[in-house]
């Protein structure tokens, strides 16, 4: 049975809500998040934001220096989740397998409406139905959405990334191949910062330039080598998850002795969110939501956390996020006895770099 995946991807989902319900900030640079003159950071941002380099996890006080004329929204997360179920159930309504990546993405299989297809006629076939449900969420939810269409997840996702916002891209199993070939090898999911280093200084900068490489993959890039190979040629076997996928990941410390040393505990945050990082990028994953946990001396026990629009595995960002919900809510008030970071509302990372365009 051929097989039919659409990735389906909702456009700057925080501030296009926004923009809806305040159609004064249509065509405005609409930044959520705490205002510049707050300590807090960017949880979205609208692409007439990200034209100024303004993105997720973002220092407030940077993005409103990137663009001086951003309004900024505070987040309304509850609100954002109840569209979300919202457009959920609307994708539900295709006959689709669904499996959600996080709040504004999810896979549709629709391969079952398509059985007696061969493999690109289901693919095209599938079309009017993506363009009725990109349509739907417009009429219904008055919010564009990007759908990604292909016979596998690896091609579907990529695809979608190709035509924002309100795109809608195929790729054909004939043309699989040539489609992959003028991508950045970093496009690939699982080629990090370091294998992708180890690739350029290979001289293998494009996806084009892995699929006609002769050698071991291994050699560059690990036990991931034969997979990355496989992805190259557009090859992914990856069937939808439907409950059983990860659903957070966290590292926490307790320490020998209380302690409110700065210095020991920037080094255990920065040590865990490494550690994290790491975990995510081997799942191909990204992060939302992002808490930290504090116990003192007395045991008591206190979590903390925040949301941004687009998932992040970067150390660097996970770091900010925990320090900053350290510092906002003076958790570091008395000696801990633990301090933990952890990670949810899991999704496959929107890292600016992965972008096609």
């Amino acid at each position: 049975m051929p097989r039919v995946i659409f990735h389906l991807d909702m456009d700057a989902f925080y501030a296009a809500i926004e923009q809806r319900d305040q159609p004064k900030l249509r065509g405005r640079p609409v930044i959520v998040g705490s205002p510049p003159t707050q300590r807090g950071v960017v949880c979205a941002a609208s692409y007439e934001a990200r034209k100024f380099g303004v993105r997720s996890a973002m220092p407030s006080v940077t993005a409103g220096r990137l663009c001086p004329k951003g309004i900024f929204v505070a987040p309304r997360l509850a609100h954002y989740r109840e569209e979300s179920r919202a457009i959920m159930a609307l994708a539900a309504q295709t006959g689709a397998v669904i499996e959600p990546m996080s709040i504004d993405e999810a896979y549709l299989e629709l391969s079952a409406l398509y059985r007696d297809f061969e493999a690109d006629a289901a693919l095209y076939e599938s079309v009017p139905l993506a363009r009725k449900l990109k349509q739907t969420i417009l009429t219904e939810r008055g919010l564009t959405a990007t759908i990604g269409i292909a016979a596998n997840k690896l091609l579907a996702k990529l695809a979608s990334d190709f035509q924002k916002p309100n795109g809608l891209t195929l790729v054909p199993e004939r043309d699989k191949v040539a489609f992959l070939r003028p991508l950045p090898v970093r496009a690939i999911p699982g080629v990090g910062p370091v294998t992708e280093r180890a690739l350029r200084q290979t001289g293998l900068t494009t996806v084009g330039h892995v699929q006609d490489y002769p050698g071991d993959l291994r050699a560059l890039a690990g036990s991931f080598g034969p997979k990355l190979k496989r992805f190259a040629f557009g090859e992914d076997d990856r069937p939808l998850e439907i409950g059983d996928a990860v659903k957070s990941v966290s590292s926490e410390e307790t320490f020998a002795r209380d302690t409110d040393d700065r210095r020991v505990l920037r080094t255990c945050l920065r040590e865990q969110a490494a550690e994290i990082s790491a975990e995510l990028k081997a799942r191909q994953l990204g992060a939302r939501t992002v808490q930290v946990k504090v116990r003192y001396g007395d045991f008591k026990t206190l979590t903390r956390q925040l949301s941004v629009d687009a998932p992040s595995f970067k150390t660097k960002d996970l770091y900010r996020l925990g320090s900053f919900l350290l510092g906002r809510e003076k958790l570091v008030c008395r000696p801990l006895r633990l301090l933990g970071l952890g990670v949810s509302s899991l999704g496959e990372p929107k890292d600016p770099q992965l972008s096609l365009l």
